[in-house]
């Protein structure tokens, strides 16, 4: 089951992912050195690319609305 962001998550998601590849982390998909040359090496196309593939390790909390039952 595929999981739905608001476009909120996905932003922030995909910023905190694309800062990590700024400082240096490893790809988490293939990508060629011609399709980076295509990305000008830019941390944002590449966090959408992995965001798309669905192999970001990164969770979303939620807070669920506090019903209270009176």
């Amino acid at each position: 089951m595929e999981e739905v962001y608001t476009k909120y998550e996905k932003a922030r998601i995909i910023g905190a992912r694309a800062l990590q590849i700024s400082m240096g982390a490893p790809f988490l998909v293939k990508i060629t050195k011609k399709q980076l040359e295509q990305l000008k090496f830019n941390p944002i196309e590449i966090a959408k690319i992995e965001f798309k593939e669905g192999v970001i390790p990164i969770a979303v909390k939620r807070r669920l609305p506090d019903v209270g039952f009176v």
